[in-house]
């Protein structure tokens, strides 16, 4: 075809407000598929090195373009993703960078030019990825360093004429400043400068690499001017929605999104098909949310032809975007008129703070970080860094102490110092948008004419202060004139946005006598008010407890909160304080208010002599009532409520002073077990709070031990502990193990898969007090019916305590414990059973409890007969479309997801069900942690921690297996066909039918044999793997109950996200994707089409349909075993049958 060469094409900027552009596809899944071999990149040494290509193998790469610009890519990348001299250097060529690229850039432009034409004019962006090393996370290279490899790759491909530079996969904002750096320096050398664009990427978790969000990552990299900023890569469009649409609410330039298609499988096949991607992205253009598409791993030319297409009629999305002033770490702080003022911690300081600069000079540079963490958990949203010491190296203090501060605290930094080569090395070591703390006219114009190139090269806000020539203003008009020629200065001749100037007015000590100083406190407060009226964009900060130097401590503390809500109704952004030592303006009283206002607004002797006896003699709130010491017994019954070991042996050793370990255990400590007890009863502690208070029982029961007499007991009665024959399923049984075997009974856990001939032979060598049975499914229930009747078969008639998932109170009267001769109560928790169990081990308690039991025994009525009706009618519901158009999936093979990363699981986590069912916490979670509840977000934190520790140790492995197969319904039965021949039944499943309207089954979400049309029906397996049960038994072993249980729950809600998770990219490939704007808590409603069912639950109650399962998927190449029971084991394990039709919802078999 005849092209032109694009001299006269419309800029990239204008073809943007005209229509989406489309972004090429992957290089390297294009270069995979080629079948190349060593000799191809240059020999073996070389092979992997796609970059190579572009010497070696031209044709190849040409080719590729070429199919990009044929499907109807708008832009083109070149081959060079790695092609930096960091990157090479791992092949031993990084002298070659600047060859490679240059051949690079002329492939993909002589390609442009040959399809450009001046109605789709097509464009070259010169690729530069990340390369392998992060600044902020794995080291291994200097920013100077990098920004050189980048200006050395960013000036070959301007000479090897790319349009522009796109900067992508970015893991690590500072990666993304190195690269802009070096680009500056590369259009400097060129001598023109082309657009750029910047794509980042996020991980499952929604944060990058280092662990910034969406927001944070924009506000970070706005210096660098991009034309525009998105995201690329990560597992799909499904996680970049939210991200995507946050990016296209703030941004105020065109937004990019390129995905993969989707996560591979074993064979490295991507999910998503060209329609399914297309459609996907289209939903994202009819939000408004993007201007620049494409695709990235696992994309090909189909992939993006179909996208062209499906993008052709809609408009590009406005660049309107909008947020208020920020500045950035990890985390964002936004400056607005609600959350004013900002307060910025004021402790890592070494001219402010003696325990600071000692650290430092010490060398104790992870404890000086630590303080900056402590300010932050006592409010800081800033923090404030000053290392200026004359007797030491500020530089490389600097340098060591941002090394690991920059790691563990999340807030953005305030640089604080005067020296501009301080500022700039502290600006290469944060990832984020930081302060520069400060600048002003002392000097003329040369802090600013020094500072502001940094402003602009790494991106800062930055203070100015009140000073000029004649030295610092003193007066509101002076302090207002020095800010306003900084103002002209600083936004004219050195180009800083207004919302990046923070004005400092500068305080003086009301405490000194010097009366120069009268009335300064007044004119810095109305100063702001001034300043703030006169450049409302400008944010304005002050250094509060300057105000208060030389006075008495407690008196500091009065005036610097007083001062401070002054400041702020004046109009105060940001707060320099100690949030330490922050009084609370509302609980000062009145006098000492009015003290300190006198002070302020009318600063005389008279009213610094009356403020300063006033507070000469007072403690502060931190020197005030010492700890209110509890008798010995109720502190011990406090720590097992606390779930504090803190303290405890030192109180256990006092208590042996004065009494015998039994009566401690039976004492104080079962006290404290008790009210355990009464606080759960009565919602006021959580499952999580329980297991930490059994583990001080535990450890101070272990710590009793070696005192006691060999004939001391403190048991109180023995349990026989099982889950029933067939099910898996033991994290509540292990629940009520933990409880009662630290509320004074011994436990014999027999463990999962009990038949009732184990628990016979066990309660002969056991001689228990009682039984205690545990069961999840359906199935489970019929089977305590049946171990029922073989215990009174073989004559035992002791309590038996029954608790799971499937069992109600009316099921346990109506139909166990008519089958029983003895006693059969119903648990519905680990302290309900406790409950009983005390009950029971109480003569007189025990005497009504079997009374009650007897009399309310009710024998097995019509529920029966209803079980037996089910099923018997074989008509299609009427309620059920027949006539539902057939999904047919792409393919029939075996899809296998082996080793699936964590991180893209956990985002369809339920943490409602985490944290709300399996460890207890009452209330919406999402709401509680979204208020920063205390309960919540430290159990948050502790789950968190355990799944990252199970992560690292591969105790949690989600592994999964799916596949389509043709299939119809024949009545109530289900025909599942070969797929290789479609005449062939290779499975049949039958199922029961509703009784009664609307006379639901399974089998009506799929067409008829009778229709002659051939439906399909989907069916996965998937594990959150076995190592999570080992390593729970572990810790439950050595008394950490919490973690074990915790780790039990996470895999149990891990396996259920695979579950989520691969249900969804089943929906995906089988051609009806979830809405762009379906959100995770409308999935875990069930809001998509179609559903997913599992054997043993109300619609498919016969369990024994496992085993066709496990024949058609062998899941035991995941690790997922059937028992004879037909459970799986283990038992984080989900499996289900998946249905596509629109109709298709959960239905109880009896009741509707």
């Amino acid at each position: 075809m005849t092209g032109t060469t694009g001299v006269n094409k419309p800029s990239l900027q204008d073809l943007l407000q005209e229509r989406i552009l489309i972004l090429d596809g992957a290089m390297g899944t294009m270069i995979q598929q080629a079948g190349l071999s060593a000799a191809d990149f240059g020999g073996e040494a070389l092979e992997g090195c796609n970059e190579m290509l572009n010497l070696t193998r031209p044709d190849v790469i040409r080719g590729i373009h070429e199919a990009y610009l044929e499907a109807g890519a708008d832009i083109v990348e070149t081959n060079t993703f790695g092609a930096t001299s960091v990157v090479l250097a791992e092949y031993g060529i990084a002298d070659r960078a600047r060859e490679i690229n240059l051949a690079a850039a002329r492939l993909a432009r002589e390609a442009c030019d040959r399809f450009s034409t001046p109605d789709k004019p097509r464009y070259v962006a010169g690729s530069m990825g990340p390369t392998t090393k992060t600044l902020s996370v794995t080291g291994g290279v200097t920013f100077d360093e990098l920004a050189e490899a980048y200006r050395e790759q960013a000036l070959a491909l301007l000479e090897g004429g790319v349009d522009a530079l796109l900067v992508e996969t970015c893991q690590d904002t500072l990666n993304v400043k190195a690269a802009g750096v070096g680009i500056r320096r590369a259009f400097e050398a060129f001598g023109r400068e082309v657009p750029v664009m910047i794509s980042g990427t996020i991980e499952p978790t929604g944060t990058t690499l280092a662990g910034q969000n969406i927001e944070a990552f924009y506000v970070s990299l706005k210096h660098l001017k991009p034309i525009s900023i998105g995201l690329n890569c990560a597992t799909g469009p499904e996680l970049m929605r939210d991200h995507i649409r946050t990016l296209a609410g703030m941004a105020d330039i065109a937004v990019s999104c390129y995905p993969n298609a989707g996560l591979p499988d074993e064979d490295g096949h991507y999910h998503e098909t060209p329609e399914s991607l297309a459609r996907k992205l289209r939903g994202f253009a009819e939000q408004g949310w993007v201007n620049v598409v494409g695709g990235c791993c696992g994309t090909t030319p189909a992939h993006i032809r179909a996208i062209a297409d499906a993008l052709r009629d809609l408009p590009p999305r406005k660049p309107e975007g909008r947020h208020p002033a920020a500045v950035a770490g990890i985390e964002t702080v936004y400056l607005e008129e609600t959350n004013r003022p900002c307060l910025v911690g004021e402790r890592t300081n070494v001219l402010g703070s003696r325990r600071f600069k000692r650290l430092i000079a010490e060398g104790k540079v992870e404890e000086a970080a630590e303080i900056a963490r402590a300010q932050v958990k006592n409010g800081a949203q800033v923090i404030d860094v000053c290392l200026q010491d004359p007797d030491r190296n500020e530089a490389e203090d600097m340098r060591r102490f941002l090394a690991i501060a920059a790691r563990i605290v999340k807030v953005p930094f305030m640089i604080d110092t005067t020296d501009p080569a301080v500022a700039e090395l502290a600006l290469k070591m944060i990832q984020g948008k930081s302060i520069i703390n400060s600048i002003n006219l002392e000097d003329g114009e040369e802090k600013f004419a020094r500072i502001a190139p940094l402003v602009h090269r790494y991106g800062a806000a930055v203070v100015v202060g009140a000073i000029d020539e004649r030295g610092q203003a003193i007066t509101r008009e002076d302090k207002l004139a020095v800010a306003r020629r900084s103002y002209e200065l600083l936004t004219g001749k050195y180009g800083l946005k207004a919302e990046d100037i923070i004005f400092d007015p500068l305080v003086f000590p009301v405490g000194t006598g010097d009366e120069q100083y009268i009335g300064s406190a007044r004119e810095t407060i109305e100063a702001i008010r001034l300043i703030k009226d006169a450049m409302p964009e400008c944010k304005t900060i002050l250094g509060i407890s300057n105000v208060s130097f030389g006075l008495p401590e407690a008196g500091r503390e009065v005036l610097n909160s007083v001062f401070l809500y002054e400041c702020t109704k004046a109009g105060l952004d940001y707060a320099i304080v100690n949030t330490e030592k922050l009084e609370r303006y509302a609980s000062i009283p009145e006098e000492e208010r009015r003290l300190a206002e006198n002070l302020l607004y009318d600063t005389s002797g008279e009213t610094l002599a009356a403020f300063v006896a006033a507070f000469r003699d007072k403690k502060t709130k931190k020197e005030k009532a010492p700890d209110v010491v509890l008798p010995l017994e109720e502190r011990l019954a406090r720590r097992v409520v606390e779930g504090s070991k803190e303290g405890l042996y030192d109180d256990l050793n006092e208590a042996l002073r004065k009494y015998a370990p039994l009566e401690i255990i039976n004492g104080p400590l079962m006290a404290g077990m008790d009210e355990v007890g009464r606080l759960f009863n009565n919602n006021e502690l959580i499952v999580a709070e329980v297991l930490q208070s059994a583990e001080v029982m535990k450890a101070a029961v272990a710590y009793l031990e070696p005192h006691m007499e060999k004939t001391d007991s403190a048991v109180k009665g023995k349990m026989l502990l099982a889950t029933v024959k067939g099910d898996v399923h033991d994290i509540g049984k292990n629940l009520v193990e933990i409880i009662l075997s630290n509320n004074g009974y011994q436990v014999v856990d027999l463990g999962i898969k009990v038949p009732p001939e184990r628990l016979i032979e066990a309660y002969h060598a056991e001689k228990p007090d009682f039984i205690g049975l545990s069961g999840l499914l359906v199935k489970s229930a019929q089977q305590m019916v049946a171990t029922a009747q073989d215990l009174r078969g073989a004559g035992i008639n002791i309590p038996i305590l029954v608790g799971g998932a499937a069992l109600t109170r009316k099921f346990v009267k109506t139909r166990i414990a008519p089958e029983y001769d003895g006693i059969v109560l119903y648990a519905k928790d680990a302290m309900e059973g406790l409950e009983l169990a005390n009950r029971l081990s109480d003569p007189a308690q025990r005497e009504a409890l079997e009374k009650e039991s007897f009399a309310s025994r009710v024998p097995a009525s019509g529920e029966e007969q209803a079980e037996k009706r089910a099923g018997h009618i074989a008509v299609r519901s009427p309620a059920i479309n027949p006539n539902a158009p057939v999904h047919t999936p792409p393919d029939t093979d075996r899809h296998v997801l082996r080793d699936i990363p964590l991180s893209h699981v956990l985002p369809y986590v339920n943490w409602q069900m985490l944290l709300g069912h399996h460890l207890g916490l009452k209330g919406k979670v999402e709401q509680l942690l979204a208020a920063g509840d205390e309960k919540a977000v430290r159990l948050r934190e502790t789950v968190d921690a355990v799944i990252a520790e199970a992560a690292k140790n591969g105790w949690l492995r989600p592994q999964g297996v799916y596949r389509f197969f043709p299939a119809q319904s024949d009545g109530n039965d289900i025909l599942v066909y070969d797929p290789d021949d479609p005449s062939r039944v290779l499975k049949r499943f039958s199922f029961p039918r509703q009784p009664a309207e609307p006379y639901l089954c399974i089998a009506d979400f799929l067409k008829s044999v009778d229709s002659g049309v051939m439906d399909y029906v989907g069916f996965f397996v998937v594990t959150a793997g076995q190592g999570a049960k080992e390593q729970a038994k572990r810790w439950k072993e050595e008394g950490d109950y919490l973690r074990s249980h915790a780790l039990l729950a996470a895999a149990l809600e891990v396996a259920e996200a695979a579950a989520e998770r691969t249900h969804q990219l089943m929906r995906d490939v089988w051609g009806f994707p979830d809405p762009p704007g379906m959100t995770m808590k409308q999935r875990f409603a069930a809001r998509y089409q179609g559903i997913r069912v599992s054997f043993g639950y109300p619609a498919c109650p016969n369990l024994e349909d496992q085993a066709l399962l496990f024949d058609l998927l062998r899941p035991e190449d995941i690790g997922v075993q059937l028992t004879e029971g037909y459970m799986m084991d283990p038992e984080a394990s989900v499996s289900a049958m998946v249905f596509a039709h629109p109709q298709a919802r959960y239905f109880n078999v009896m009741n509707d």
